[in-house]
């Protein structure tokens, strides 16, 4: 990346990649150095107002609209502010003699909320490069991911009715939204072996799927309507054929690879133009904990993100291509409490309007890759990496 492409915000979805570096280092000054570390000295007292990003517990801060304004300070002053917050936490760490149980959950999450911002860099400069004209390439030396000759057939794994444990209580790190282990009872249901390629979700939008109102929510609808799409985020019609900005620049559509940057409104209007449906996130977690004998373990952090989404052929994978989209509103588990203070604002109060995605996508760091894992978007949405992946009820 150039310097220059991290100070650009095309849409209030997307951050500047200086704004995720300093947001990220403020967390770990705001919540742990600044109360915890004796005689620590704020590096700068105004970076409290420019990388707060929703706490309202600490106060006033830049509007997220406003964040690409932000000229000042400078991608070199965000650098040496990390490089001076990074100093201070590894010597407040290495004097810390004991380490009390609630402090360490703190910098735990601190290193949790950092492994999603990583995440989140990779959709945000993706949608900075793809909407550059000139489509420039994030990294050109990857080499082409060539490997996905053809799609495997679809095949569907069955779950008998019952009722089943959802959430977690384990003493692993989890997030709060994946606590309140419960019972759901499940009907009958099946689903997909694999997420669905380019190639399927062309043959819908050739049979007029965008133009066809009676596949699409009605919020859906009016967003195809307002907005005027036609194809998943990325893809462009250029003299006859179609073509697909990638991390490696503009290419040529590869038909077998799965379907990527898809909104809530578009995988659920493929399912029904299908006569399926998306599964809802229960389903889908014991879908996961069935078959997770045969699933592999998530590919090593680094190789997926270079090398771009693989999936195997022999087995049901739960993991590691694409978010996935189910039907379940974000909502608390039962038994879900908010902690006191700004760590409390953390997840509990997004709680509404958004849709749960289940999985990882290749951009998502492999400790984040659990069954439990609650991630949560507003259905319109496509610069997140998300796919569709089929489930129906069985009669």
């Amino acid at each position: 990346m150039n310097i220059e492409d991290y100070v650009v915000q095309p849409v209030v979805d997307v951050s500047p990649p200086k704004w995720h570096l300093g947001h990220t280092t403020w967390f770990f000054e705001n919540f742990i150095l600044g109360p915890k570390k004796q005689g620590y000295q704020l590096f700068n007292k105004q970076y409290c107002f420019v990388f707060n990003s929703y706490y309202e517990t600490v106060g006033n801060r830049v509007l997220r609209t406003d964040r690409g304004n932000l000229t000042r300070p400078s991608v070199e002053e965000i650098i040496n502010y990390r490089n001076y917050v990074d100093e201070h936490m590894l010597d407040f760490l290495n004097n810390l003699k004991n380490c009390p149980k609630e402090l360490g959950e703190l910098i735990e999450l601190g290193l949790q909320h950092e492994q999603q911002h990583q995440e989140l860099l990779f959709y945000d400069i993706k949608y900075i490069l793809g909407h550059n004209p000139l489509f420039p390439a994030y990294q050109k030396e990857i080499p082409a991911n060539d490997n996905i000759t053809s799609v495997p057939s679809l095949s569907y794994l069955e779950v008998e009715q019952g009722n089943y444990q959802i959430g977690t209580d384990s003493n692993d790190f989890h997030f709060d939204n994946e606590e309140g282990k419960h019972q759901v009872y499940l009907h009958d249901f099946a689903i997909a072996n694999r997420l669905i390629s380019n190639g399927e979700y062309l043959e819908f939008m050739e049979s007029g799927g965008y133009e066809s109102f009676q596949y699409w929510l009605s919020e859906g609808w009016a967003w195809v309507s307002e907005n005027k799409k036609k194809s998943p985020l990325y893809w462009h019609r250029i003299e006859g054929k179609w073509y697909y900005y990638t991390l490696q620049g503009l290419k040529e559509l590869r038909l077998n690879e799965p379907v990527a940057h898809i909104s809530l409104f578009e995988a659920d209007a493929y399912a029904k133009w299908k006569d399926m449906r998306l599964a809802n996130e229960f389903e889908w977690e014991i879908a996961c904990k069935t078959n997770q004998s045969q699933v592999p373990n998530a590919a090593n952090f680094v190789e997926k993100e270079l090398y771009g989404p693989t999936y195997s052929v022999d087995n049901y994978q739960f993991y590691g291509d694409l978010w996935e989209w189910t039907n379940s509103a974000y909502l608390p588990y039962p038994y879900f409490k908010i902690s006191p203070g700004a760590i409390g604002e953390y997840n509990g109060k997004f709680m509404i309007n958004q849709m749960v995605l289940k999985g990882g996508s290749y951009v998502t760091p492999k400790d984040h890759i659990r069954p439990t894992y609650r991630n949560f978007f507003h259905p319109h949405l496509q610069w997140q990496f998300a796919g569709i992946r089929l489930a129906k009820y069985l009669d």
